[in-house]
């Protein structure tokens, strides 16, 4: 990444004490309307550079969001958006999500992808994405936007890093080639009773489309997914707010279930 400006230093520092602090803020576009996608990235780009040195964390994979043609239309955009996980992001079924170091969390279930070999190129194919898969497994993702009221634009959303806050990886790991990844379905719940269903289907069409785009998109900068990467392919239905108490179970057709509980 080139030296950074003064402007770019602002902004980083602002997005990240304001996660450290776990206090909401005003989006950044209110004061840097000119701020473009490309930008939006080099500054998600810098985030991810200083929570690697003050939080000592390194990356562990990538996950991708807007993913729905419903959430894209909701935004006024026609592509997907993706952020970087770091591993102290990775949360577990068995120990509670601390309510207290988040902002306003929802959940998210997805599919996860554990990657068995790099993966670089703006030519890869879907077909590429599955066979260099080694596993998949149900995931819930915790996003916690930074910004009032969860309100923001593409650019804010992108310079966020995505809203990323953590994951849950469920203990189940299966061989891509094992179930239709095109069509699982899913029921969430919260507290025992149904607040979501959905589809793989819902994620660009097939989990490995959205992987695809993001190849690409990642190649345009040089870079792609790593072996051994964890890599959240996009959510199969809206995000579900929770708070202290709150217990949620994603269960998936084929792959499973992944369950989260906040204390």
């Amino acid at each position: 990444m080139p030296l950074m400006t003064s402007k770019e230093k602002e902004i980083i520092t602002y997005l990240y004490t304001a996660e450290r602090d776990v206090r909401e803020v005003v989006k950044v576009t209110d004061d840097y309307p000119e701020l473009t996608i490309q930008e939006a990235y080099e500054l998600q780009e810098g985030l991810l550079a200083r929570k690697m040195v003050e939080n000592r964390t390194k990356r562990v994979g990538a996950k991708l969001g807007l993913t729905s043609k419903a959430k894209q239309e909701m935004m006024g955009v026609n592509e997907a958006i993706y952020g970087e996980l770091h591993n102290d992001m990775l949360a577990y079924e068995w120990e509670p999500v601390n309510r207290a170091k988040l902002i306003h969390p929802k959940a998210e279930p997805e599919i996860a992808f554990l990657m068995g070999k790099d993966l670089q190129g703006a030519d890869i194919t879907e077909k590429d994405v599955i066979n260099a898969t080694k596993y998949v497994a149900p995931a819930v993702e915790i996003i916690d936007s930074r910004y009032k009221d969860f309100k923001f634009t593409l650019v804010d959303v992108v310079a966020d890093n995505c809203s990323s806050a953590k994951f849950i990886v469920g203990s189940k790991w299966i061989s891509p080639d094992s179930v239709d990844l095109g069509n699982v379905g899913m029921v969430m719940t919260k507290n025992g009773k149904v607040a979501a269903t959905g589809s793989s289907a819902a994620v660009l069409g097939h989990p490995a489309t959205a992987i695809t785009w993001a190849v690409h998109q990642l190649a345009a900068r040089g870079k792609g997914l790593k072996k051994g990467d964890i890599i959240l392919s996009g959510a199969m239905s809206g995000a579900i707010a929770f708070d202290s108490g709150d217990s949620i179970i994603a269960e998936f057709d084929n792959l499973g279930s992944v369950s989260m509980f906040c204390k």
